[in-house]
């Protein structure tokens, strides 16, 4: 066989993937500063009217606009009159507007404050990111804490669906301090729902494998709402149920065990410390092959504290049953990936896994993986797409979570970085137009 022949193979097998196999730009949006503190957690939203604007923030309060399809970035800091105390998460509606929920900071002292967490804190902008709102409240229950909060957008009924944790009290081991999953919803994100408590099972407030904590949510084409979260190695599922003709949540289901034991989600990573392998759902309401079905992603040791990976399942039947296992990093055993998150294509139905990944590497060096599939969850195909790796400073806190937003196409994943003494900031330019 020629050389010519096996280059036009290998360009043919690139084509059919719809995934280029070279580097793609990396885009540095914000390096810390001298003064500054160090990024980490950052996520991001891309504008579902106008993909060209696109929205990131990081702990501790940062929110950083791009209006170029993430080719450039300006920084600035959130404020609120309720503090901003990190946990960031970023979404848009359907009609462009971009929402930033956060964690409270009320006396601005941090963690000196007695009353830090008090609450989850909305803010919204209609400017692309220029102008925010002062905050609104969610959650509000003193003296408990409210903690990790994470929000999705429920198109069916054009509302905000927000889940966290609330906590008797924070880091508190007593046998009877209990933590437990809550949900709200608003339709503006001004005014909120009275939250309802999810989990049946509570858990202790130490945050650890043991706590109930890392709820996320999305919505079927239905509306009716899925909570995903982990709890004692259980990855543990709640349906609410929705009412088609006025859009009102009719009753919960009760807890559903989707994946019985191993998704411990609090472990160690060499050079790092500790990682959270929190579950993420997502919901397929495209109109194709895989319209309605159900996935969660999350990362556990169940192979060896020498070798985490990241997992999917999913469900075809409203989530009453779930798939065994499917592993998402497609290397050998015994190297570490971690930091896992996913968004769906709701154009296409494809699935997109960000995370990092040390299976290039004897020693602790890192780069940033995604995995892609078009066929449901069967299959991933895995690429690196940072451009160099990175080793983290094995102190100081380098967050619990990087993420990813898709919309018709546009990929943006965002992580943090590690370099000459500094943490960062990172996305790539991916656009999969298959």
């Amino acid at each position: 066989m020629n050389r010519a022949f096996l280059v036009f193979l290998l360009l043919s097998n690139l084509a059919h993937t719809g995934f280029s196999q070279s580097s793609y730009k990396n885009v540095l949006i914000y390096e810390q500063s001298a003064l500054g503190y160090a990024p980490c957690e950052p996520s991001i939203a891309i504008s579902k009217s106008d993909p060209a604007y696109m929205v990131g923030g990081a702990v501790l309060k940062y929110v950083f606009i791009s209006s170029d399809s993430g080719k450039t970035w300006k920084a600035d800091k959130m404020k609120s009159r309720h503090g901003v105390y990190g946990d960031p998460c970023l979404l848009s509606d359907n009609s462009g507007k971009f929402y930033y929920f956060h964690l409270s900071d009320p006396s601005g002292r941090g963690w000196a404050s007695p009353k830090l967490l008090d609450r989850i804190v909305c803010q919204y902008s209609t400017s692309n990111g220029k102008r925010w709102s002062r905050g609104s409240s969610i959650g509000f229950n003193h003296p408990k804490d409210q903690d990790k909060e994470w929000v999705c957008y429920d198109p069916i009924n054009d509302r905000l669906i927000a889940t966290w944790t609330q906590f008797d009290t924070y880091n508190d081991a007593s046998p009877s301090c209990e933590s437990n999953i809550l949900l709200s919803t608003s339709k503006t994100g001004k005014q909120w729902s009275e939250a309802a408590t999810l989990s049946t099972v509570p858990g202790n407030c130490i945050d650890d494998s043991r706590t109930a904590e890392g709820a996320t949510s999305d919505v079927d084409n239905e509306g009716n709402i899925y909570t995903a979260w982990s709890m004692n190695g259980k990855i543990r599922v709640v349906i609410g149920y929705t009412d088609r003709a006025s859009g009102q949540i009719t009753g919960y289901s009760d807890e559903i065990v989707a994946v019985e034991s191993l998704a411990d989600w609090d472990f160690n990573i060499p050079g790092l410390g500790r990682a959270n392998g929190m579950p993420i759902i997502k919901c397929d309401r495209s109109n194709g092959s895989n319209r309605g079905t159900l996935y969660i992603n999350w990362a556990d040791q169940r192979n060896g504290t020498d070798d985490t990976d990241i997992w999917m399942i999913k469900s075809t039947d409203k989530g009453v049953s779930w798939s065994l296992p499917t592993r998402v990093n497609d290397d050998a055993s015994g190297k570490h990936q971690f930091f896992t998150w996913m968004d769906l294509d709701q154009s296409t139905g494809y699935i997109y896994t960000i995370f990092y990944d040390r299976r290039n590497y004897s020693d602790n060096q890192t780069d940033v993986y995604l995995a892609v599939s078009r066929d449901g969850g069967n299959s991933f195909q895995n690429e690196r797409i940072s451009q160099k790796p990175f080793t983290a400073p094995g102190f100081g806190f380098f967050g619990d979570y990087n993420n990813i937003s898709v919309v018709n196409g546009v990929v943006r994943p965002i992580w943090t970085h590690y370099e000459n003494g500094k943490q960062s900031i990172w996305t790539a330019l991916i656009n999969d137009f298959d």
